[in-house]
Order: C-alpha cells, then structure tokens, then sequence
C-alpha cells in the first residue's frame, strides 16, 4: 500500500486526505518547531505554555524528604518534575596528624588584641573567615561525588564511566560548598581542652614575733592570690570529613539545581556524633548515643535557579532577530525558559545560574545577597534581562526555603 503525496496544485476544497501526526511524532520530527508552536499560539489571546504545561517562567515543583537512608550521617530524596535526586552524607574523621605541615592560622585562636578599635575588631573577622574558607578548601573536608551513571536516563547507562558532566557537576557544587558560605570549618573541628592545672600557694615562714600582728583575714588573702591555676590552650586533634554522594535516580533536565537543592537538604539532616580526644589512647573516641549527635549547624541556605534560551533558527541557518526577549514584542523573539527539561535543553545552547541566597540583617530586614552566577553559550540575556532572572532566582529560593525548613 502506497500513499500518494497531495498535489499542490489541487483545490484547497477538494476532498483530499490530509496527513497529520501524533504530538510525540511531530516533536521527534521537529523538536524546534514543535516547542515554537507551543509558545507562540497561533491566537493572541492563548497563552504560551511550553510542552510540559508551563508557563515559560515557571519552575517544577519541589519536594523533599529527609533521612531516607539508615546508614549515612544524613540523606535526602529531592524530585523537581521528573528529576529525582538521592543523596547521603558519610562523615568520617581525619586526624590533624595526618596533615603534612598543618599550622592552626593565627586567627583561630588569637582574638583582637586588646583596646582596638571597631574597625580593628571587624578587619579581625573578615581575616578570620577568609582563613576559615583557606582550611576547608585546603584540607579537602568536603568532598562531594555525583553519580549519573544509575539508568537514570537512556545517555547514562549502569556501569558506565563517570562521564563529563557528571564531573562538571561535582566540580560545581564544590566550588560553591566553598564560596556559599554552606558549612563552617569550626563545625568539622574536633578540639582538645586538657584539664587545668594548680599551682598550690607559696607559703613563707614569718617570725614567730610577728605572727600574732598579722591579720587572720588577710592571711587568708594573700594565700588566695599566691594560687594560681594553669589553663592550657586548646589543641585541635581531628576535623570531620563529609563525603557527600549525589545519585540520580531519574533525569529530566536541569540537573544542578535538583543536586544541589539535595545536597542543602542532605547537609541539614545531617548529625554528627559527640567526639573528643582520649590523651591516654592518643586517638579520638565517640559517643554511640544517638541522643549526644548534634545536628550540623548551616551557615547559609543559596538556592540556585537555572534558566535556558531557545532562539528560532532562520532559514538560511541564522538566528533571528535577538531584540525580541520572552514577554517583549517581536515575532521572532528569543524565549527565555525557567527550569528546563530534557527536551528543552537539547533545543537551547544558552544557559544562566543564578544563585542568590536572602539574609537577614541587623535590623531584622531581609536582603537579597548574589552568590554566584554562571552563563554559558550565546548572547540574548543582557543587562535587563539578567535584573529580570535574578528576581525570578529570589522568588525560587523562597520556594525552595520553604520546603527545605519544612
């Protein structure tokens, strides 16, 4: 059975069948075309909806579950749509011993010296968490892996080499472990505080003349004073060590953020066991109540948004116009896509992560801090429609605040 192409020539009117295909097959066929249509309706008054039902501003919804695995120290199951993330943390110990050359830096212990001004005492600070940031980095004591080789998706096959962007990714999350202000070296810390030690009083003999012209009280007082007490200064023996595992389960796109948001989420369930030097044994010992763990106090919560562009492609093989942007005029205008899924992100070669992080200042005010932000590919987002992303970034990270407190 053949099937006869339509003549073009023929009437419009005439009874001729038609060819048309599944929404699958047309988006097979024409992935470009098939997204364009989607976002631009033919009438003015449909909205744009992407494929997937939303809106191209639109994140996935989130959710979260915390203390998935028995075993680690803390886990979390983030899924954002079809994406799904698992990740553990194990915390294990590494003696300061084992470090070649470690120095405890001067800030650690030294405080600012005495009478200094206010601006003396805020230089201190700000020295002190730069060599805060310098140890973590320098002695490795977080250590995330990124697993994408689960069957998570058709290109990541079980048992295949860690590909590309699976080292990409660990290498990210890394580096913004280190510049997001996540985990404070001073909670891996393991000290020792010996006991103090007394000096007893110097006593001296009088003359027996004398005694009884000296006051009883004061006596008492001047012995008092002779008494000294040695105070020690604590040592650091031990740092924790967080190996943190990132395994998707399933990949649907945008992976950074669901890592990421896993990885926060991980690190906030996390409890860490009451651990102390034993001076006898020479070795660390910890406690196996789980009552005496302390939960691993977060420095900062930075939520990472990702966005994507699609460009039309002109016929001759060009891009369009790029004046036009998602939510301007313009017929062959760029679309910027918040949260991308897989099928989006084959069809986008421009790419933007925002990642911002919302304090709380003195004055109990919210601010908005720009952590990180990483562009890749292309030229359409400007100086415009970066205020723009970045706005949409603040409002996801208070989606994302939300579900992680919860």
């Amino acid at each position: 059975m053949t099937i006869k192409p339509t003549d073009p020539t023929s009437s419009s009117t005439g009874n001729h069948p038609t060819l048309s295909f599944p929404a699958l097959t047309f988006a097979k066929l024409s992935p470009s075309p098939f997204l364009l249509a989607h976002l631009q309706p033919a009438s003015a008054t449909q909205p744009s909806i992407r494929p997937n039902g939303r809106p191209p501003s639109q994140f996935r919804l989130p959710t979260v579950h915390t203390g998935s695995l028995s075993h680690a120290s803390g886990s979390a199951v983030v899924r954002t749509g079809d994406t799904a993330v698992v990740c553990g943390v194990r915390a294990e110990i590494l003696l300061a011993s084992d470090v070649p050359n470690y120095r405890v830096a001067k800030t650690t212990t030294a405080g600012p010296v005495s009478g200094s001004t206010g601006e003396d005492t805020q230089h201190h600070h700000q020295q002190q968490k730069r060599d805060e940031k310098t140890e973590l980095a320098d002695l490795g004591l977080l250590v995330p892996n990124l697993e994408l080789a689960t069957g998570c998706s058709p290109l990541y096959l079980p048992g295949a080499p860690p590909s590309t962007l699976a080292q990409s990714l660990s290498q990210r999350i890394l580096t913004l472990l280190h510049t997001g202000d996540v985990v404070g070296v001073d909670e891996l810390r393991i000290w020792h505080h010996p006991p103090p030690t007394f000096r007893g009083p110097a006593f001296t003999m009088a003359n027996t003349d004398n005694n009884n012209d000296v006051d009883e009280n004061q006596e008492l007082d001047q012995q008092q004073q002779q008494q000294q007490q040695d105070v020690p200064t604590p040592s650091i023996k031990a740092f924790w060590t967080l190996y943190i595992d990132i395994l998707f389960i399933s990949l649907d796109g945008n992976p950074f953020d669901a890592a990421w948001a896993a990885v926060l989420a991980a690190l906030g369930d996390t409890k860490l066991p009451r651990a102390w030097w034993d001076a006898d044994r020479q070795m660390v010992v910890c406690d196996d109540a789980v009552a005496e763990a302390s939960k691993l106090r977060m420095g900062r919560w930075p939520i990472a948004a990702t966005f994507a562009v699609l460009e039309p492609k002109q016929e001759g093989g060009g891009n369009n116009d790029k004046q036009g942007i998602a939510g301007t005029s313009g017929k062959n205008k760029a679309w910027i896509l918040a949260d991308p899924d897989a099928f989006e992100e084959g069809l986008c070669e421009e790419r933007v992560t925002v990642v911002v992080d919302v304090r709380k200042e003195e004055d109990e005010r919210e601010k908005m801090k720009m952590v990180k932000i990483e562009k890749s590919g292309g030229g359409v987002i400007g100086v415009k429609e970066m205020r723009e992303l970045v706005g949409l970034a603040e409002g996801r990270w208070r989606e994302w605040r939300k579900v992680l407190a919860g």
